[in-house]
């Protein structure tokens, strides 16, 4: 009964810390369906694959939200047409180089002035990795197939057939859905998607909450820090205690500051960075917007990458 008292507790926790988020990034990408027709900046957009994650990335400064609240919003990008790598660069910086996690980490960590620089520095340094590895995928293995049809909707007819559109229409008026699309949605209309998204995320933001709050129950923090004192070990051990825990990125600083004197710098590093890309919470979230196989390539490529900066920083600091 006391484990699943402490397990209802940090289930709690979880969701009550990222709900107001998950809500916050709905509102902006609501706002965003709005206020300003895809068409009218989204062909802007770069579609060099290695400055699309770039911009995406940066773009990341101007949305305080941490990693539940940028689904809804990279979703977004993604089903109004916007380059693979502008929505995946965005999806794994923004939750660490957004100002109020940003400001979290100077006021957690005040003394420490280099990681100041190496955690945004290194997350959009994943950012950039994860987006060019995922883009190498064809949109089809790649994309949730919910997704992929509406990001193939929001396509004009000359880049893209009525039949891969899955539309459903064979030999009917060929109007450009672009043309459609660039006109404004009504308030109550853009209120009723936003809800029914709101819901189906909140669904699965439970669920990831319940498995992380079991996880966490039934594996000790204490077997993990046990061998903070060794470089590669410690790493290692904090990337699963990352991946564990599940908190939001805008307070994970201060739960680091519990047991950084006891860690490596490397380690320290490894679970600011890892998080907010990879954890327990986003595994069902991160199911609306790819498939399966591409979320097992990121959560891959997100670990080593972590892993080798982590290393990186060990050698340089110890």
């Amino acid at each position: 009964m006391d484990k699943l008292a402490t397990a209802w507790a940090i289930f709690q926790g979880l969701l009550l810390e990222a709900v107001p988020f998950l809500l916050l990034g709905v509102a902006i990408a609501g706002l965003a369906r709005w206020a300003v027709p895809p068409g009218a900046w989204i062909e802007r957009l770069p579609k060099n694959p290695v400055l699309a994650p770039i911009i995406g990335a940066l773009m990341g400064f101007a949305l305080p939200a941490c990693e539940c609240g940028n689904v809804p919003v990279a979703r977004r990008l993604l089903a109004s047409g916007a380059p693979m790598g502008t929505a995946f660069g965005f999806l794994f910086a923004a939750p660490v180089l957004n100002p109020i996690v940003l400001a979290s980490t100077w006021a957690a960590f005040p003394d420490q002035p280099w990681l100041l620089v190496a955690r945004p520095l290194g997350a959009f340094l994943l950012a950039i990795l994860l987006s060019l590895l995922l883009v190498q995928l064809p949109e089809t293995q790649l994309l949730a197939t919910a997704l992929l049809e509406e990001r193939r909707m929001s396509q004009p007819l000359s880049n893209l057939g009525l039949l891969q559109r899955s539309s459903g229409v064979i030999g009917g008026s060929p109007t450009p859905t672009r043309s459609l699309s660039g006109r404004r949605l009504k308030a109550w209309q853009v209120l009723d998607q936003s809800c029914r998204e709101f819901l189906d995320l909140l669904a699965l933001l439970v669920l990831g909450c319940v498995i992380a709050a079991l996880v966490q129950t039934w594996l000790p923090r204490s077997w993990l820090l046990a061998v903070g004192g060794a470089p590669t070990a410690s790493i290692l051990a904090l990337m699963l205690l990352a991946v564990v825990v599940s908190v939001c990125s805008s307070v994970d600083a201060f739960l680091a500051l519990g047991f950084a004197a006891q860690i490596t710098p490397g380690a320290l590093l490894a679970f600011l960075l890892l998080g907010p890309v990879v954890d327990l919470k986003l595994a069902g979230l991160f199911t609306v917007l790819m498939r399966p196989r591409a979320i097992l390539i990121t959560a891959i490529g997100a670990s080593l990458g972590v892993l080798l900066i982590g290393q990186w920083i060990n050698l340089w600091l110890l």
